[in-house]
């Protein structure tokens, strides 16, 4: 029983840790592409070009995006999110494939049960 309850605590440590793991992670990414965007802000204005084209530079956005997918595969790991097939698609499927299982079973009795 001992060996359980540790088995248990040693799985919410680890889970605790990933999750502290991928907090971390997002409070660097804020903090990193911030200041990256801001220097970029600043040298732009300074060069004279305008807000919206330093704003609209897609070296702006590509630290950050690229940087972001990394964020959502961790977050994916993390939080366990699998959006296209989770648990609920599985069990939507197993009920259609057995329905229609169902339907095909009482289609195929009621013909051969009116020929007999």
């Amino acid at each position: 029983m001992e060996t359980k309850i540790k088995s248990k605590e040693e799985r919410a440590k680890q889970r605790v840790s990933e999750l502290k793991g991928f907090y971390v992670h997002f409070i660097v990414y804020l903090a990193v592409n911030i200041t990256i965007f801001l220097i970029k802000l600043v040298a732009g204005l300074n060069r004279g070009n305008s807000f919206f084209d330093i704003i609209f530079d897609f070296s702006n956005f590509s630290t950050w995006f690229f940087w972001g997918i990394g964020l959502f595969f961790h977050a994916k790991k993390v939080f366990g999110i699998n959006f296209l097939f989770n648990k609920n698609w599985e069990d939507r499927q197993i009920e259609k494939y057995m329905k229609e299982d169902k339907d095909d079973f009482v289609k195929f009795n009621q013909r051969t049960n009116g020929k007999y």
